[in-house]
C-alpha cells in the first residue's frame, strides 16, 4: 500500500509540530527545563513542520514549477533533518557531559534569531546541558529527537525520489 505524497508530508508536518508541543508540555508540566541544544532542535522541528505542511499543500499532479517546488521542499527538509540529527548527537555525546553550554553554536543561533526574547516560554534557555539531560522511558530525550530527525530525513529523501502515480 502506497501513501499519497500529500499524506506523507502532512503526517511529517503534524508529527514535527507535535514533538515541539510535547517538549513544551514536558518543560512546563514536568519541569524538564531546556538547554540551548534542546531549543535549537525545537526550532529545527518547527522548520521541518512548516516546510512539510507547505509540501502537503502542493497539488499532487502539478506543472513543472510545482514539481520543482516539491523537490526543493524535500531537499530543505532533508537538510534540516540532517542538521537536527547532528544537533541531537552533539547534545548526547558532548553537551550533556559538559557543565556549561554557554555561548555554544546553539546558544548563538538562538540569541541571534531572537526567539528567546520574543517567546521566552517556548524558546528561552533555562538549564545547562548537563542539567537538562533527562530521559523519557529510560531513553535520553535527545535520542528520541535523533530518531525522529532520522525518520523525517528518510521520508524526505524518499519523497524526493518517489514518483506519485
Amino acid at each position: 500500500m502506497r501513501l499519497p505524497s500529500r499524506a506523507v508530508w502532512a503526517a511529517m508536518g503534524v508529527v514535527s509540530l507535535a514533538s515541539v508541543a510535547m517538549a513544551v508540555f514536558s518543560q512546563h508540566r514536568w519541569e524538564m527545563q531546556p538547554c540551548p541544544w534542546c531549543i535549537l532542535q525545537r526550532l529545527i522541528f518547527i522548520g521541518i513542520g512548516v516546510l512539510s505542511l507547505m509540501a502537503a499543500c502542493l497539488p499532487p499532479r502539478g506543472n513543472t514549477l510545482t514539481r520543482l517546488a516539491g523537490r526543493l521542499l524535500a531537499v530543505l527538509v532533508t537538510l534540516l533533518a540532517a542538521s537536527g540529527a547532528a544537533a541531537a548527537l552533539y547534545q548526547n555525546q558532548v553537551a550533556a557531559k559538559s557543565d556549561s553550554c554557554d555561548m555554544t553554536l546553539a546558544d548563538r543561533i538562538i540569541s541571534g534569531i531572537g526567539v528567546d526574547a520574543r517567546w521566552p516560554d517556548m524558546f528561552e534557555v533555562r538549564a545547562s546541558c548537563a542539567d537538562a539531560a533527562v530521559s523519557l522511558m529510560g531513553v535520553p530525550y535527545e535520542l528520541w529527537s535523533l530518531l525522529l530527525f532520522v525518520l523525517m530525513g528518510a521520508l524526505a529523501v524518499h519523497r524526493l525520489f518517489a514518483r506519485d502515480r
